[in-house]
């Protein structure tokens, strides 16, 4: 099948893209990311500094350096992904314009799959595909819609954090039915980083699964959610407050060099 990934330009969608590589190695791969996640206007410093981690420390740092050295480790750059795959990542920020829809009618996708991608889809975008769209989200739905769900399992001292693996059939915010999903112990003492990262392989098996079964069956057994869930944006400056003082952390140094060391080897 030709598959169309809408990804966006950060640590956790390149781990991701790594498992699904080579999960989907049977396929045609076509990947577009957005420069960004999240909402515009004026963002917390802890905010700030979760980003830099997550963008500028790996795309504009550690990954220009891994394109210049002869270097092996167990996770690929964007870059190198794009040699696997034998097309480039491409960034597509606007996906709803006549020129976004264009470039997604180009990339001829059976089906699409969305993960962290940093936008929503209109309805003539969710029209491309005629298998549909696929949306994997990092939260547990119904109950944590929209924004870092991790962060808000966290602070609400919840047992269990996760992801999920649904339909988009319209303009609905993580509202489409679900085909699977995937709890996981929250640890307090990790970070927040962590706990997202950690999602990834999971994820990434959960979208070969309903791949496999669209191959077969053209479409993946899904149930439509069994109640309105609450939908959830960035955190204030207060509630990142509330998150340190309850011992929870967005990034640990320890994480960021662990993370490193899987890339340089």
């Amino acid at each position: 099948m030709n598959i169309t990934l809408l990804m966006n330009h950060d640590i956790a969608s390149n781990v991701a893209l790594n498992a699904l590589v080579t999960a989907l190695s049977e396929h045609r791969l076509t990947v577009f990311v957005s420069a960004k996640h999240g909402t515009s206007g004026p963002v917390p410093l802890a905010l700030q500094h979760l980003r830099f981690v997550e963008q500028g420390l790996f795309n504009d740092l550690l990954f220009p350096l891994l394109g210049r050295c002869d270097v092996n480790g167990e996770l690929s750059g964007f870059e190198r992904l794009a040699q696997r795959i034998g097309r480039p990542v491409r960034p597509l920020n606007r996906i709803n314009s006549p020129e976004g829809l264009a470039a997604l009618r180009d990339s001829a996708p059976d089906l699409i799959v969305s993960m962290r991608y940093g936008g929503f889809l209109k309805e003539e975008a969710i029209a491309v595909p005629r298998l549909g769209v696929l949306n994997l989200h990092a939260g547990l739905l119904p109950r944590y819609r929209g924004l870092m769900a991790t962060f808000w399992s966290m602070l609400h001292n919840e047992r269990e954090y996760g992801c999920t693996l649904h339909y988009i059939l319209d303009t609905g915010i993580d509202t489409g039915p679900v085909i699977s999903q995937r709890r996981l112990p929250v640890d307090p003492r990790r970070s927040y980083l962590w706990h997202v990262l950690n999602l990834y392989p999971h994820a990434a098996a959960m979208v070969a699964e309903a791949i496999a079964q669209i191959k077969r069956t053209g479409s993946a057994t899904s149930a439509a959610q069994s109640a309105a869930g609450a939908y959830f944006s960035l955190p204030s400056a207060e509630e990142l407050v509330r998150f340190e003082a309850a011992g929870l952390r967005l990034v640990d140094t320890e994480d960021i060099v662990a993370l490193a060391r899987r890339y340089t080897g």
